[in-house]
């Protein structure tokens, strides 16, 4: 394994939910599926995956935890959560980021993972530009296990101690920094090994994790910032404002088939790259060439056949577009020489 796929995750999926008025906020839908399933999503690769917190039906495995006390906080949730991983590396996310995506996991791993000396001054980019600005609510610091949202920032980023030029020692971990230059810490990587020096010191320094603040922690760590210049990955949905906000996005006219598509997939179970595009050019080609009803049974077909065959969904889907076309050749065959003289057609039989 690289130390791209070699990592562990845990979820903070505990809190109150205070502006929530109590909801069980990782259970909330957006888009038809619960916040936490959608966090999930985005690290299918993690060798161990730990979600603490409650009991909740998931899509996927998952080992379950709890915080000791219950309630006692982000730092007693992630320390028993980090008691069930072995990897060297620990991707740690809050379970309320519903635009969290596969390709922003890869760039916090890549950057958690790099020297210092080889890493650029101001880190990497988050990997997508998509969805509207956050509502400006400061990032999780609190003292619930997935973040206390009333509680206020305390005003003061975590030290940017990054790259150190003339040294090529390994930093601690990265993590995405917002729009509004806050950190967020609970959509982060770490090497696992600083983490548990830094709660063991932080342990030993105060007597117990339970009730204790996220920058307690981040305070010994080198970490490097990943700019999320949109706050989309970063977005959290601590209010019913930011629920509401995030099931509007998802009907936005650029994200609605990829988020739709995406939803059935996991509803079925299913692991399938789709190519859109082509699907909807095929259902166009079926409609006009054969039957507006044509489009749908079409494309169901096509995934029948390669369900049932195991065949490639690209290679039927044009061998049905090219059938498609050819459907539709006739038919203007057909057609063409009565619309062009008001003649009998080519294939038309005569009167007897």
């Amino acid at each position: 394994m690289d130390d791209l796929t070699d990592y562990d995750t845990i979820v903070l999926a505990g809190g109150a939910a205070r502006r929530l008025g109590g909801a069980d906020k990782p259970a909330l839908s957006v888009g038809g599926r619960p916040l936490l399933d959608r966090v999930l999503a985005a690290c299918p690769d993690a060798a161990i995956t730990v979600v603490v917190g409650p009991h909740r039906p998931t899509t996927r495995t998952v080992v379950r935890a709890l915080e000791d006390p219950p309630g006692g906080g982000p730092l007693a949730a992630l320390d028993a959560g980090l008691r069930h991983t072995t990897a060297p590396t620990v991707l740690v996310l809050s379970a309320d980021l519903p635009f969290l995506t596969a390709a922003t996991v890869y760039t916090l791993l890549a950057a958690a993972t790099e020297t210092a000396a080889a890493a650029a001054p101001d880190g990497a980019s988050a990997g997508h530009d998509e969805g509207a600005p956050h509502n400006g609510a400061a990032p999780r610091d609190g003292a619930s296990a997935g973040h206390d949202e009333g509680a206020p920032h305390n005003g003061a980023a975590p030290r940017d101690e990054s790259a150190r030029p003339g040294t090529d020692a390994t930093r601690d971990g990265a993590m995405l920094r917002d729009a509004s230059g806050r950190d967020q810490p609970l959509v982060a990587a770490y090497r696992a090994e600083p983490l548990r020096r830094e709660l063991a010191r932080v342990r030993a320094a105060h007597g117990t994790l339970a009730g204790l603040p996220l920058r307690a922690l981040m305070n010994g760590l080198q970490l490097e910032r990943v700019p999320d210049t949109t706050t989309t990955a970063s977005f959290d949905c601590d209010t019913w404002e930011d629920i509401s906000a995030a099931r509007a996005r998802i009907r936005e006219h650029g994200n609605v088939l990829d988020e739709w598509i995406t939803a059935v997939k996991a509803e079925l179970g299913i692991e399938l790259d789709v190519d859109t595009a082509a699907l909807l050019d095929l259902a166009r080609d079926a409609a006009h060439g054969v039957a507006r009803p044509a489009a749908p049974l079409t494309t169901f077909l096509i995934g029948y056949a390669a369900g049932r065959q195991g065949r490639d969904v690209q290679e039927l889907t044009e061998r049905a577009a090219a059938l498609a076309n050819r459907w539709a050749a006739e038919a203007e065959q057909s057609a063409g020489p009565a619309d062009a003289g008001g003649g009998t057609g080519a294939g038309t039989k005569p009167a007897e």
